[in-house]
């Protein structure tokens, strides 16, 4: 046999054999990355096949986000729910500190909050900005999931970063709702933030004229 043929030979076995040695990791990566990019795309049946060939249910993309956390930024809330049936974990936190509670505080999924914290979200940890479930449900007027977390032990007057209050934050994005449920829980309306603004000051700030007099009556 010519000596070419030989190395060429030598060379695609040699080429195979590290091929079948890198394969388990290459595909291991393969697939959870193909896994999240149906996250993203909101592809059931990609997800579907991804946990079949082996995804890890908590495999994070770059921003260190989990499939979960996609779903519920993307309010693909039964596929999120696929995903809670998976085993994830409710407490992953993607790399700016949001977790999966958040984000479903933020976006008002009421129902998914309750299910997050049925299987154990904890309702404490704050992200990169120092916000936490709290301050992104009552900015957001999220009140159901409020009256949760409040049910679960948050303190209505918590201090948040600048001495701001969840009252303060629901005040400064005209969540009269969220306002009221904060004051029946015992929210104070005289607190001041690191402005010196109460939560009527931050509401008239906003031209959120209803939520202001709303305080502003409370107050006396």
């Amino acid at each position: 046999m010519p000596v070419r043929t030989l190395l060429l030979l030598c060379l695609l076995q040699c080429t195979a054999t590290a091929a079948l040695a890198q394969s388990p990791a290459e595909d291991n990566l393969s697939v959870n990355a193909r896994f999240l990019v149906a996250a993203r795309a909101g592809d059931a049946a990609g997800l579907e096949r991804g946990l079949t060939q082996g995804a890890s249910v908590n495999a994070r993309n770059r921003l260190g986000e989990t499939a979960l956390v996609i779903l519920l930024k993307n309010n693909n809330l039964d596929l999120a729910q696929k995903m809670l049936d998976a085993g994830a974990d409710v407490n992953q936190a993607a790399v700016n500190g949001i977790t999966p509670l958040m984000t479903s505080a933020f976006n008002g999924q009421t129902a998914m909050a309750r299910k997050l914290l049925d299987k154990g979200a904890d309702v404490s940890p704050v992200d990169r900005l120092a916000k936490n479930a709290m301050t992104y449900g009552a900015g957001a007027g999220s009140t159901e999931i409020v009256v949760m977390l409040l049910g679960k032990g948050v303190d209505p007057n918590a201090i948040y970063r600048n001495d701001l209050t969840a009252l303060m934050w629901a005040a400064g994005f005209g969540k009269t709702e969220t306002v009221k449920v904060l004051l029946a829980a015992g929210a104070n309306p005289k607190l001041k933030d690191n402005r010196g603004k109460t939560a009527a000051d931050i509401a008239r700030d906003e031209h959120f004229t209803e939520t202001a007099a709303l305080l502003d009556a409370t107050s006396k």
